[in-house]
């Protein structure tokens, strides 16, 4: 199809659907997006930019202003997890899909079915196929693509994946782990889903979409193990271990709800490999495919289209913090991550605030409990790290880049009114995991309040014993900080005789705290 496209977009909340709208909208299509509940795309970064009607597809009578007038349909809509008559619930909306697409002259629907060999016996891709010819039967021409492992954070599979590895060091698995299966990575199955755009012959089309790679589900487990840098995971096959008794397994080992692992691994049990149209699709959207243990470097850094550099450039980490799931992921993707959240009100200025927070670490050590931190320090360099040894480069500055103890700084920004002051530090002891300490500053009336978090993304299953072992520390030192600081930047303020103009920025690029604005008054 030739030019920008109205696109509509079934199921803009989910996983796939919510990282296919900006990239349309991108493309400079226009975009709407059914949503039977408006608010869930509210916090969507993308929202603004795309249209978003209500309706719900099994009540097709509401159905007709959201297919008015479009060309394309992108049916990204699937039930599992939603009871156990999802395939009928399935079926009904398939119908009413095409009905209201056939009425509204719409030119093709393109479909995201399951990938599967031809003896499937799971309802979930029984389903999935069924929806596929069930559009079939409309009036609007269809393109089906087929994928199997969707590899990218936030996927369901990926993420079963990821917490099978991350928390058992030893796995009892059943015969499924022999299975072969293509997975592929999600930006190449966002590059095939724009790309079939192109396709206006008013024919029907299938195309298998995958990755470059065939691997068994032990082979990934493996490798997942080796670019997560965990130790080598020993995966014993039982036969007898059923893929049902394996399904209630996977549920209580990992955070993926139990109605949603037991499809899926049901569908395990035989090979998912590219065969029907490969040549085809290749030939149509071309592009060289991301292989698996690339996909698995994006889906875990998930910062930028390259593996993570170990630069300190400000260009590369100014805005690096945790992976944090996106805001339409499900509340249990984007792997573990604890976090300690403490908040503490002030009656300064968010300037006087961000001054008091800079000032932190070095020979001035840390706003509570220095004896802990100093603790901290020791068993650090015992097992061999850096300790509290290194101090901070400028007692009076902080710099992205710059060393401050045994974190790094990776952000820092000063507040104003295009937004919140930031300090965002990177933990560089050794950890079985990465960690970050971040500070935001948010004006509030004639104060401030300060959001401070500590967060940590476990490795295996020492890191998750290493959080828990350290919770009542934490319990006394992060809401002792959060007021100290809050006290501080007040403190500050009085002795000053009140708020203090603010000088130049230094033209080195560094951050101005309050000793600068000592000077910069000492010298007028």
């Amino acid at each position: 199809m030739q030019g920008p496209l109205r696109v509509l977009v079934l199921g803009a909340s989910g996983y796939v659907g919510g990282r296919l709208v900006p990239r349309l909208l991108d493309a400079g299509h226009t975009v709407r997006c059914l949503a039977r509940d408006p608010a869930k795309l509210r916090d969507t970064p993308w929202v603004d930019r795309a249209e978003v009607v209500r309706g719900d597809l099994l009540h097709p009578d509401d159905l007709g202003p959201a297919f008015a007038d479009i060309d394309v349909v992108y049916h990204l809509v699937h039930s599992m997890g939603g009871g156990a008559d999802f395939a009928a619930r399935d079926r009904r909306i398939a119908r009413t899909v095409a009905r209201a697409a056939a009425d509204a002259g719409v030119r093709r629907i393109v479909y995201l079915g399951g990938l599967t060999g031809s003896g499937a016996t799971s309802e979930h891709m029984r389903s999935r196929a069924e929806v596929g010819e069930v559009l079939r039967e409309g009036a609007a021409p269809i393109t089906v693509l087929r994928a199997a492992v969707i590899i990218g954070s936030g996927s369901a599979s990926f993420e079963m994946l990821r917490n099978l590895v991350e928390v058992l060091p030893v796995m009892v698995t059943p015969r499924w782990v022999e299975s072969r299966v293509q997975p592929i990575a999600i930006r190449d199955v966002l590059h095939y889903l724009i790309g079939v755009l192109a396709v206006d012959d008013g024919d029907d089309h299938t195309f298998d979409i995958a990755g470059p790679d065939v691997l068994t589900y032990r082979e990934m487990m493996r490798v997942y193990a080796e670019v997560a840098e965990l130790p080598r995971r020993i995966i014993v096959g039982v036969p007898l271990l059923t893929p049902r008794l394996s399904s209630h397994w996977v549920g209580l080992v990992t955070p993926v709800p139990a109605s949603i692992a037991r499809p899926l691994v049901d569908s395990l049990t035989v090979d998912a490999v590219a065969e029907r149209g490969t040549t085809a699709i290749e030939q149509l959207v071309p592009g060289e495919r991301i292989g698996y243990r690339r996909a698995l470097r994006l889906a875990l850094a998930r910062v930028r289209d390259r593996e993570v550099e170990t630069s300190w450039r400000e260009a590369d980490l100014a805005d690096r913090g945790p992976a944090e799931p996106d805001p339409g992921d499900p509340h249990w993707s984007g792997g573990t991550m604890y976090a300690d959240t403490r908040t503490a009100a002030s009656a300064a200025s968010p300037d006087a605030l961000f001054d008091a927070v800079c000032g932190i670490g070095g020979d001035r050590g840390w706003p509570s409990h220095g004896w802990a931190w100093r603790l901290r320090g020791i068993a650090d360099r015992v097992v061999g790290g850096i300790g509290l040894r290194r101090g901070r480069r400028d007692p009076d500055v902080l710099r992205v880049g710059d060393a401050l103890d045994f974190w790094r700084v990776v952000a820092v920004r000063r507040p104003d009114a295009d937004g919140p002051g930031l300090v965002r530090l990177f933990a560089e002891m050794r950890l079985p995991g990465r960690a970050w300490l971040e500070f935001r500053i948010v004006g509030d009336g004639d104060g401030s309040v300060l959001h401070q978090r500590a967060l940590f993304v476990p490795k295996g299953l020492l890191g998750r014993f290493y959080w828990w072992v350290l919770v009542p520390f934490h319990g006394m030192i992060f809401p002792t900080m959060a007021t100290t600081l809050a006290r501080r930047a007040e403190q500050v303020v009085t002795s000053s005789g009140g708020p203090t103009a603010r000088p130049a920025a230094p033209d080195d690029g560094r951050v101005a705290t309050d000793p600068d604005r000592q000077r910069a008054r000492r010298a007028g």
